[in-house]
């Protein structure tokens, strides 16, 4: 079933390191439903996963708990030979105007660092927040969120909302159980995780919706098992085990 009138949403990316579930479940739930996606890299030209995260080489013992699942695989290679995936457009050309939402994706490669911290996608970021058009995020990709500025409170535009993303037990616990062969891959930032980084970004540090203390992954029949934070046309998701519950909520957003 589509949409009853096309929505257009765009989809930035790091030029390489990005979860590949996290942006290609997205991607196909949307598109299957009628929605038109955008990707965006900084210098437009097709990005790539973190291949940790595709093959699970380098996981050790965890390859098959840790990498992309089954569904999150598929849906990473049909996106990889889709026209708009080949086809993205620079950040610097991006034009809100031709857009109904923004979503952004994770992952925890280093090489996603710029893509987090990028000035260009904060200030799109924060115009998108202005005009109350939706604005999602997942796993890292909520950094940006956070670190996005509202204008006329001079706040994160996450001052005040309700919000959750990849939990400290979570990040603490992929670290702990890998560090001794993968350093801190597991922590992106080594010297702050995720939550506590949004947590100083909020009013109150109660605002951080954890949601359940479990390991086990949503699907197309059990949305129940995933954990979705939305306060007003704000999304928020945690990791790959949330996203059908996440892209299915984009959708809910987008019809209303």
């Amino acid at each position: 079933m589509t949409t009853s009138f096309p929505k257009k949403i765009l989809m930035p990316l790091p030029h390489k390191g990005f979860d590949p579930s996290e942006a290609a479940v997205t991607w196909r739930i949307l598109t299957e439903a009628g929605v038109s996606i955008t990707f965006a890299t900084p210098d437009g030209h097709p990005a790539s996963a973190d291949p940790i995260m595709v093959t699970g080489i380098g996981l050790g013992p965890f390859k098959y708990s840790m990498r992309a699942d089954s569904r999150g695989r598929e849906a990473y290679f049909l996106m990889g030979g889709s026209h708009e995936f080949k086809h993205p457009i620079k950040y610097e050309h991006i034009d809100r105007e031709h857009f109904d939402g923004i979503v952004f994706s994770g992952g925890h490669a280093k090489e996603i660092i710029p893509y987090l911290e990028n000035s260009v996608l904060q200030t799109i970021t924060s115009s998108f927040h202005q005009e109350k058009r939706l604005v999602a995020g997942i796993c890292h990709g909520v950094l940006i969120l956070a670190r996005s500025i509202d204008k006329n409170t001079n706040q994160s535009i996450l001052y005040g909302k309700k919000v959750t993303s990849l939990p400290q037990w979570m990040e603490t616990l992929a670290y702990t159980v890998t560090r001794l062969w993968m350093g801190t891959y597991y922590r992106t930032y080594p010297e702050i995780t995720t939550q506590k980084e949004i947590e100083n970004a909020l009013q109150d540090k109660s605002d951080f919706i954890l949601g359940p203390k479990k390991l086990k992954r949503d699907g197309p029949g059990h949305l129940k098992y995933g954990h979705v934070v939305q306060d007003g046309h704000i999304i928020t998701a945690r990791w790959p085990g949330d996203l059908h519950r996440f892209s299915q909520s984009i959708l809910a957003q987008l019809k209303s």
